[in-house]
């Protein structure tokens, strides 16, 4: 369960007093997440999810709150940031940096439709081009740099067979050459249980804390991967064209990124491979993370290897 921090009724009634969201009725804390306390807040006014942030500081959280008003100013499905009366989006409580956002009607979906997927693609072409008009820059903290280096301390964990496919993998990635191709804010983590569902309507993106600026086709990569996957790691056809086509209802692909698209599934399969496996090997000392199988993502990166061209779900 995803609550670290433990915030008391009392505590968070006297808090509240900081908003103008009316008096405190009802708060529960959100099994979901990993990194971060979260807590469903209803008040006499309506209903709110409440962040403590764990390990991010308040100095490293505007670019992502900043992110997240500008996409729901300009009508993508996330939660708005609420300012309290001093105008600041970003609090304190219990000695951790909070943000406190808008309730969004939906759940995640375990296993989603292809209609479902369309939907979810068209709300991702509609951020990253959103996203053309927002200030702010974050350079990807886990992109090529720090997978290789992350790598470079798991190979003593692993046989030799899975040591030698990662090995390859970044070898070839690193000479994949990808600048020429259009770049952006991305989400960089649009898994499953980061996305609401209302039926077949996207109710909102959530967890924007992994954003950054980098490839637009890398965050497409990302939530295929995750959206599409069957359990042994081989792509559900039917969804993954489904998704790319939502996404090219809003943004076409152009013919660089239609070549790299094979490349960056693998790219992306392989980032989060060597994430599961640092956090499954090495997780620091008091870091709150779950430990996931990493073995999910390395069935991913295998079987796109297998298939070679993936370029038809385009």
């Amino acid at each position: 369960m995803s609550v670290f921090t433990t915030v008391t009724p009392a505590e968070l009634a006297t808090w509240l007093k900081r908003y103008s969201l009316g008096d405190l009725v009802e708060l529960k804390g959100i099994a979901a997440g990993i990194t971060n306390t979260n807590y469903a807040v209803s008040t006499t006014q309506g209903k709110y999810v409440l962040t403590l942030f764990e390990t991010l500081q308040a100095s490293e959280l505007p670019f992502y709150v900043n992110l997240m008003a500008h996409l729901a100013h300009h009508g993508i499905a996330c939660a708005a940031p609420i300012a309290n009366q001093r105008d600041e989006m970003i609090d304190s409580l219990c000695g951790r940096p909070t943000v406190l956002v808008g309730w969004l009607q939906g759940e995640p979906v375990d296993v989603p439709s292809p209609t479902q997927c369309h939907a979810l693609g068209a709300m991702l072409a509609q951020m990253h081009r959103a996203g053309e008009t927002y200030p702010g820059h974050m350079p990807n903290p886990r992109g090529p740099q720090w997978w290789t280096a992350a790598a470079s301390e798991l190979y003593p964990y692993l046989s030799s067979v899975d040591a030698s496919m990662l090995r390859n993998e970044i070898s070839q990635q690193g000479r994949a050459r990808f600048a020429h191709l259009p770049s952006g804010v991305i989400h960089a983590d649009l898994f499953r249980d980061n996305v609401l569902m209302h039926g077949d309507r996207i109710g909102g993106f959530i967890d924007f804390y992994y954003a950054c600026n980098d490839i637009l086709i890398y965050d497409l990569a990302i939530t295929v991967n995750d959206w599409c996957a069957l359990p042994d790691g081989q792509i559900d056809a039917q969804r993954a064209q489904a998704l790319c086509a939502g996404y090219q209802s809003a943004r076409a692909l152009n013919a660089a990124e239609r070549e790299a698209w094979p490349l960056m599934l693998r790219a992306a399969a392989l980032r989060f491979w060597v994430s599961r496996l640092w956090d499954w090997h090495k997780p620091p000392a008091g870091e709150l993370t779950y430990r996931k199988d990493p073995g999910v993502f390395q069935h991913i990166l295998h079987a796109h290897q297998q298939r070679g061209d993936a370029a038809h779900w385009l």
